[in-house]
């Protein structure tokens, strides 16, 4: 297919070998001699096995990508542009495609896998406005016939670790931007979602027609190339979107070695969504609801505990439980689920923990039920202690715990009881009285009266704390993804004192 056959509308054949490794505009097998199974998490199901990559393809794609920079950045704009907004019609065409691998891979639900694939599209179609954007300045001196410049530049290679639980996204949420500013990009995807992650924007960029080594994929164990692909010396920049504890080794690693890189970190978090005593318990249960069991709770923004003014506190435990009572749990592939599967065993396991430690230590059950599979059906709890695990942590699954705030200033002290600061809600009857209190909250992004989950193209995302450093976005990226230079000229060499 084409780039003229998907803007008019043609069904494109489906992509072939997203099995492979994308180097230097090649697919072929890694050269490790361990393989990886893609699994689907809701069947079990094999998707594709992949040839895992060694060390030695990791050397192999920073070489084509720190060949490929030096005449892209070299490209004009205008180009530039083209490739990434004709991005944007692939992924347009091929939508049905993408969200079957979305759903597939990741396990997430019709709704989801819709609101990825968008969040994806505008992203990518942000990105293609950066190279007309980013621009230098001219800054006055005082000094006679000397002219004072700033010129912006690519960084050069941008290393780019995504994670499994929106990895089509958080991949194009810093691929796209990079290539864009006229940066390459080896990209290394999570191992549950190597295609969804990697390969898969590897075969729409290269049918956008984006010249080779520009765009490279590796999929790799961590244990084999993890370490290896942070600190070395061909990247400028890592960009890595993951845990907390692996986002401190990256920037370890990173700050650590001979080479010196900077780094951009979208980490965890525990974004509270917290009740005023004014709100409307129903609407609050509303955002609430969606806010926590939206992909299972599996995102970083995903509304991780309830703080509810004591007033209201039993009518909103009362209209969380009837909303949840009518969620369906199940098949992703089917339009009726509202809670697909957890990833995959391993962390099931990890979230059964918390919900047991939660049960022994007197946390009232409000909703639950038992696995089946990877499937975990929404548990709430109320009367829950702050301090306990359940709130204290980031877990990463459907379990929505509530606590009781005495008033408006306990509800913020609660709120800002937390190593992490990425997102929260506040819920108010006055939205004037909800960014009042919503600055108060030490956090990257705060909703009032939404849901804790938002990401718009133009608008800053990061957090404070142990969420990470910098941000992604609009602007703000483009910050993060260019170097600056600052250039003096005079007319003739001064006479200087001596």
């Amino acid at each position: 297919m084409t780039v003229s056959d998907a803007t008019r509308g043609a069904a494109p054949a489906p992509y072939a070998g997203l099995d492979k490794q994308f180097i230097a505009g090649s697919w072929r097998d890694g050269a490790s001699a361990r393989d990886l199974d893609d699994r689907d998490p809701y069947t079990g199901e094999t998707l594709l096995n992949i040839r895992l990559a060694s060390r030695e393809d990791v050397d192999a794609a920073y070489r084509a990508a720190a060949e490929a920079q030096i005449a892209w950045a070299a490209t004009a704009p205008a180009e530039r542009a083209r490739i990434i907004q004709r991005a944007v019609a692939v992924m347009e065409a091929r939508a049905d495609e993408i969200r079957g691998w979305i759903t597939r891979e990741s396990g997430s639900t019709q709704v989801k896998a819709a609101f990825e694939l968008g969040a994806a599209q505008a992203i990518t179609a942000e990105a293609a406005t950066f190279p007309t954007r980013a621009h230098g300045q001219i800054l006055a001196t005082s000094t006679p016939g000397e002219e004072s410049r700033v010129y912006r530049a690519p960084l050069g290679v941008i290393s780019v670790i995504s994670p499994w639980n929106f990895p089509l996204n958080l991949s194009m949420r810093s691929v796209a931007p990079a290539l864009a500013l006229g940066n390459a990009v080896v990209l290394k995807p999570a191992s549950d979602t190597p295609v969804t992650g990697g390969t898969l924007l590897g075969k729409i960029l290269e049918e956008a027609g984006l010249p080779p080594g520009l765009l490279n994929v590796i999929v790799g164990s961590g244990s084999e190339i993890g370490d290896y692909f942070v600190e070395h010396p061909t990247p400028s920049l890592v960009s890595f979107t993951g845990s907390t504890d692996v986002g401190r080794r990256v920037g370890a690693i990173a700050a650590g070695g001979r080479w010196i890189k900077r780094v951009a970190l979208e980490l965890g978090g525990n974004a509270p969504i917290v009740v005023l005593a004014d709100a409307d318990p129903e609407a609050a249960a509303r955002a609430a609801v969606f806010g926590r069991f939206l992909h299972q709770g599996q995102i970083c923004m995903s509304t991780n505990r309830a703080i509810v003014d004591a007033g209201i506190y039993d009518a909103f435990v009362e209209a969380v439980a009837r909303r949840v009572s009518g969620l369906t749990s199940g098949n992703p592939a089917d339009p009726a689920t509202n809670v697909g599967p957890i990833i995959n065993a391993q962390q099931l396991a990890g979230i059964q923990h918390k919900i047991e430690a939660a049960k022994a230590a007197g946390a009232r059950l409000v909703a639950g039920g038992e696995a089946q599979g990877n499937v975990l059906p929404p548990h709430v709890f109320a009367d829950v202690d702050p301090e306990w695990e359940i709130a204290a942590d980031e877990t990463f699954g459907p379990v929505l715990p509530i606590i009781k705030a005495r008033d408006e200033a306990h509800a913020l002290e609660l709120a800002n009881a937390t190593e992490y600061g990425l997102s929260c809600a506040v819920i108010s009857g006055n939205p004037e009285r909800g960014v009042r209190f919503a600055r108060g909250i030490r956090a990257g992004m705060a909703h009032v009266n939404s849901i804790s989950v938002d990401d718009h193209a133009h608008a800053p995302f990061g957090g404070e704390k142990n969420s990470g450093l910098g941000r992604f976005n609009g602007e703000w990226v483009m910050e993060e993804f260019t170097r600056t230079q600052w250039i003096t000229t005079r007319d003739e060499v001064p006479v200087f004192p001596f």
